[in-house]
């Protein structure tokens, strides 16, 4: 825990107040502790509807979505682990996830209104061929995915299906951004190599 020492307007030392790190005030959190909550949304709130609106670019969904996060962390605080990672780390993951699937919902909407739309109409291409030409290049990415080592699946995994930055990327990690730059790099030589990709 920090203290925060502040100064009153003629110079003396004013009454400090603590600075409660996420992770401790997660785990007051878990056990009901309202005020350690609020001030847990008031530390991180920015950060998550920031990461949320990057990803859904629209501003009243991110709102939504951000207080469906701090929902869930009210509700599951106490599966929160500080062996696996700080709170940070453990929200803007479940930030990241919900605002993903938010984007999957709303592609599902337009791709059923789509069929609806077009059904009627016939197409000028095999369908059935596209279908499984795209399910074959979707199954070679998973089995090239499939070997690379754990850390470059999932630096790849974050940087081109999750949109992280590489900077979010080290803070979610906990890792130096240059660990997270060669892991990238590293797993798209090897992803290439893997498909047979030659330039």
């Amino acid at each position: 825990m920090l203290t925060l020492v502040t100064r009153d307007t003629e110079g003396f030392e004013a009454t400090a107040s603590p600075i409660v790190s996420p992770d401790e005030l997660l785990t007051k959190v878990a056990s009901g502790d309202q005020q350690a909550f609020s001030a847990l949304y008031d530390q991180l709130s920015g950060r998550v509807l920031g990461l949320i609106t990057r990803l859904l670019k629209d501003h009243a969904q991110s709102e939504e979505v951000t207080q469906e996060v701090f929902l869930e962390v009210w509700q599951n605080a106490s599966r929160f682990d500080t062996a696996r990672g700080s709170a940070p780390s453990w929200i803007l993951t479940m930030a990241h996830r919900r605002a993903v699937d938010r984007i999957r919902a709303a592609q599902a909407s337009r791709d059923r209104d789509v069929k609806v739309g077009i059904r009627d109409f016939e197409t000028d291409f095999d369908s059935v061929t596209e279908s499984v030409e795209i399910r074959i290049e979707h199954e070679r990415v998973s089995r090239a995915l499939a070997r690379l080592t754990e850390f470059q699946r999932q630096a790849v995994t974050m940087a081109y299906y999750g949109g992280y930055s590489h900077s979010e990327m080290a803070g979610i990690l906990g890792v130096p951004i240059g660990t997270v730059k060669t892991r990238l790099r590293d797993g798209m030589i090897r992803l290439r190599d893997e498909m047979g990709v030659t330039s």
